[in-house]
């Protein structure tokens, strides 16, 4: 089964050559993208769409969420908002609820979350482990994770659980929790902060995860300098989250990370992804992650949404597109880019094809998934000049109309 999308105003590939094409048309054939192109040029279909002169881009590529979860944790955002600041503290609060919480109940709420990001145009999700911070309940949450997104990253070093010895529950993370989640989860994460994991503590669970095959990511240097960046590029990491207080010597690391790599033909060695979180600085009233800076240094960029109970409740990638362009003064481009193809490669996911059978999402190329996101508006610039605005018309994941 064909399906011809035409009358697209803007077409906003964010493949390779960066790609915007005007007056497109574009034919899923299953699962994957058969065909893009000039409207007038478009072939046959089995069934046709009208796009009705509006904007289409990829699907937004979330790369970084804490969707099973239980529990509330608005007093906390309250208090946050009247001048408190953030500790990693809260976490053990939502820890709880978690950990009461019936399978049924933390599936049902998951669930629920995904649909809500996919109405709003994500089409691949990354979801963690966290809330649980014991073996039963880490197992728990990385198995119904893996029932309801498409990357699962096991983060039992989140934070150490209160009355718990730091480096005996280290060696729990590093050992046996490791392997309860290791059959459901394909990366692995530590907070690296003050008031977390100390770097030597850091290193010894990414290690120990990277040399049970899982990838690595790290949370760092959210709260102020300290060593989660560079001990991110050292381990070559995929990804460092947050990245709101940086020093030049950081900006320069993450920059030669990446020095290997031909971003013309997405080809050579990944670097380390830097990766901003900008509601989640909104909510904690951190500053934003210099994202312009690190993209003027060379430095590979995503967008996530942090969606999670206590700093950053909310799914809604055009929120942190629209905060990028208007206050951390990314292009619209740069910034649907950051959401799209910069969340793939964070998650190793921006490349394959036909001839491989691992088709890339993020980018809209011939071969790559079906993950569309059609704007009820006639070009992405909407997206950052109607903030706020429900603006998403149409979405398909993996070929199939989600919305």
């Amino acid at each position: 089964m064909s399906t011809l999308i035409t009358n697209i105003a803007e077409l906003m590939t964010q493949d390779l050559e960066h790609r915007v094409l005007r007056n497109a048309a574009v034919v899923i054939e299953g699962e994957r993208i058969a065909w893009l192109g000039s409207a007038a040029d478009a072939p046959a279909a089995d069934d046709a769409v009208d796009a009705g002169g509006r904007a289409v881009l990829p699907g937004w590529v979330d790369s970084h969420t804490h969707l099973v979860f239980a529990g509330d944790r608005t007093a906390e955002f309250e208090a946050r908002m009247a001048g408190e600041s953030y500790s990693a503290g809260g976490i053990a609060v939502t820890m709880d609820a978690t950990r009461r919480a019936s399978d049924f109940d933390l599936t049902r709420l998951a669930m629920a979350r995904v649909s809500e990001a996919v109405s709003q145009g994500t089409t691949y999700v990354e979801t963690k482990t966290g809330y649980g911070l014991d073996i039963e309940h880490e197992a728990r949450i990385a198995r119904i994770a893996s029932t309801v997104a498409d990357e699962v990253t096991y983060l039992g070093a989140h934070l150490v659980p209160a009355g718990t010895d730091a480096e005996a529950y280290t060696d729990l993370v590093c050992g046996p929790m490791l392997d309860a989640v290791r059959p459901y989860v394909r990366w692995a994460d530590v907070f690296c902060e003050e008031g977390a994991f100390n770097v030597e503590q850091s290193r010894r669970v990414l290690e120990a995860c990277r040399a049970a095959g899982l990838g690595i990511r790290v949370h760092g240097n959210q709260l102020g300098e300290g060593p989660g960046v560079q001990l991110a590029v050292e381990l070559g990491a995929a990804s460092v989250d947050h990245v709101n207080y940086l020093s030049a010597r950081d900006v320069a690391a993450l920059a030669e990370s990446w020095s290997a790599w031909n971003p013309d033909t997405g080809t050579g060695d990944r670097g380390t992804v830097a990766t901003c979180l900008p509601a989640c600085d909104l909510s904690t009233r951190q500053p934003l992650a210099p994202g312009r800076e690190l993209l003027d240094a060379g430095v590979q960029v995503a967008l996530a949404s942090n969606c999670n109970p206590g700093t950053s409740y909310t799914s809604s990638m055009a929120f942190n597109v629209a905060t990028a362009v208007l206050q951390m003064r990314l292009s619209v481009h740069e910034a649907v880019r950051a959401g799209t193809y910069g969340g793939a490669l964070a998650l190793h996911r921006e490349a394959g094809h036909d001839g491989d059978g691992v088709r890339a999402v993020g980018s809209l190329a011939v071969g790559h998934r079906a993950d569309l996101h059609m704007l009820n508006a006639p070009s992405a610039t909407h997206l950052a000049y109607r903030p706020g605005m429900p603006l998403t018309y149409g979405v398909w994941r993996a070929g199939a109309r989600a919305r």
